[in-house]
Parts: C-alpha cells; sequence; structure tokens
C-alpha cells in the first residue's frame, strides 16, 4: 500500500511440495518433423521426492530455492537463513509474505524470527494462495521444466530445478501484478 523504501526487501515465500523424478522404463522419443509428437513412456519407477522450498523477490524477481526431502520448520529456516545470508547488510528490513502453515509460524520459526528482527512475517488469509507471488513461479516452472516428468533420480531433479532458477535468475523480473 506504499512504495518500498531502499532499505526493505520484500520475498514471497512457498513449498512446492513432492515433485517426483519418475524415471521411465523406456526412453522418452522426441517429435519428428513429420508430425509425429513427443512420446513418453507411461510406466515409470517411483524415486522418491522433493520439495522446494522458494522466495521470490517481488521488487527484483529473483528467486532463491532449496531442494530438501522433507518439509519441516527447520527446513524452511535453512532458507531463512538462506536468505540472511545473500541479502545485503543496507537491507534493514526483509518482509515475508506466506500462508498459514505450522511450518512457517511454528516454534522454532518464531524464535528465529526473534533472533533476527530484520525479518518481518506477514500471512496471507487463509484459501488464499493466490495472493502470494511465488505461485505464479511455480507455475512457470511447471509449465517450462515439469510439464513432463522424467528424471534420472532425485540429485537429477535437483541439479534440474536449480539449472532452471539460475536461468530464471539471469534474467529475473518482477511480475506486473495488480
Amino acid at each position: 500500500t506504499r512504495p518500498l523504501g531502499e532499505h526493505e526487501r520484500v520475498l514471497s515465500l512457498d513449498e512446492k511440495t513432492s515433485i517426483q523424478p519418475r524415471p521411465r522404463m523406456q526412453l522418452t522419443r522426441p517429435a519428428r518433423p513429420n508430425g509425429s509428437p513427443v512420446r513418453v513412456e507411461h510406466e515409470y519407477k517411483r524415486a522418491g521426492a522433493l520439495n522446494l522450498l522458494t522466495s521470490f523477490d517481488t521488487r527484483t524477481g529473483e528467486v532463491i530455492g532449496i531442494c530438501r526431502r522433507r518439509k519441516r520448520m527447520v527446513e524452511f529456516i535453512e532458507l531463512l537463513e538462506e536468505i540472511e545470508r545473500r541479502t545485503p547488510e543496507t537491507v534493514t528490513a526483509i518482509h515475508l509474505v506466506c500462508d498459514n502453515v505450522i511450518t512457517h509460524r511454528g516454534k522454532l520459526v518464531r524464535a528465529w524470527l526473534a533472533a533476527h528482527p530484520r525479518f518481518q512475517m506477514h500471512h496471507t488469509p487463509v484459501h488464499c494462495s493466490w495472493m502470494n507471488q511465488v505461485e505464479q513461479w511455480f507455475s512457470i516452472l511447471q509449465r517450462k521444466r515439469l510439464a513432463v516428468v522424467d528424471f534420472e533420480n532425485l540429485a537429477d531433479l535437483e541439479s534440474k530445478i536449480g539449472s532452471f532458477i539460475n536461468e530464471w535468475n539471469a534474467v529475473a523480473h518482477p511480475f506486473d501484478w495488480t
């Protein structure tokens, strides 16, 4: 509701949960010039799942993300520590916009926030995930990298997600959101 000062940063945070690598039993066949579509084998092996904990800077479009096997307060605090590490000291107010799940507001998180006073938590109303801009970025990730989930294993999946984040950050831009 007001212009941000140079000393402020607003980050939208959330998790994209249970991203599975799903290695296929047969290789995916590419589209062919004769009009044959991409052919994706319907059978796959189970190979675990990752959770992508992410922040989206509403001013610059920069994304900070970490992949973890679990989604608990401990992993959320890891994301907060990464944000802390990457935010210059000249930024004295870091506004975090996230939903109301216990992972974002539990006892461990409250203790961490108390020890890091430049972080200020703002929770979206219940059932209003659309208000969190990181959800738009998750949609882009889904369409551009996860539409066909065909990764060898968790390490391959994490590497490809990391590459996408790096590619995005090379041309990062805020969303024109009104």
